[in-house]
């Protein structure tokens, strides 16, 4: 990676419009950072254009103030006009070059490999700058994604040389064997989002890597 760029690593707080509305982003993740959140993505499926565009540079704005990285889900056009740190990738989303045509060297540029190990491999000879994957435990926002294993992780561990997030179903009680098992990142959405106190929920998970 450039110098400078972040290493992705600790709580990756996933903010979700399935749980947020419009004028909750900013005043949630604000807590959420307060909490220990060392990443978070903008993850929106229902706004309009605009309001996401609002949405995203005052999540910038917040997360620039925090020294934490802002990820933009799906959309490398967004995280571009923003100035977000970089971008998630899925599997019908473009391509890491085209991506990193768009967003530029310094930008972090991540992709959800889901359990397979194979596309993994292939997003980090691309130029991945971290892979995510999941679901580990049954989730309700992707309760239809595929399952991954902890083995997965060690092998991966041991194959890759970026870092590593684990998503789906994460909790404080069973995010702790994930780290053990090679996880860099926790990336949780209703765990954090979800919860009648969003900095108490944060801090939860943040704990997870302040003792392993």
């Amino acid at each position: 990676m450039p110098s400078g760029k972040p290493r992705i690593a600790g709580l990756y707080a996933i903010a979700d419009s399935t749980y947020l509305a419009a004028d909750q982003f900013v005043p949630t993740v604000r807590a959420a950072l307060d909490g220990g959140a060392r990443v978070v993505q903008y993850r929106d499926k229902q706004a309009t254009a605009a309001q996401r565009e609002a949405i995203a540079h005052a999540l910038n704005d917040l997360c620039r103030g925090h020294g934490v990285p802002l990820l933009i889900n799906d959309d490398v056009a967004l995280a571009a006009v923003v100035g977000a740190s970089g971008v998630h990738l899925g599997r019908d989303d473009p391509d890491i070059a085209a991506a990193r045509a768009v967003l530029g060297d310094a930008a972090l540029i991540g992709v959800s490999c889901y359990n397979e190990l194979a596309r993994a491999q292939a997003a980090q000879d691309a130029g991945a700058d971290y892979i995510a994957f999941g679901r580990f435990f049954p989730s309700r926002t992707k309760p239809r994604a595929v399952p991954a294993t902890p083995e997965l992780l060690r092998t991966a561990r041991a194959a890759l040389r970026i870092p590593i997030v684990a998503i789906g179903g994460i909790t404080p009680e069973n995010g702790a064997s994930l780290i053990a098992a090679g996880a860099d990142a926790l990336a949780v959405i209703e765990g954090v989002f979800n919860q009648p106190d969003t900095r108490a929920a944060a801090e939860r998970y943040a704990r997870l890597f302040a003792v392993l």
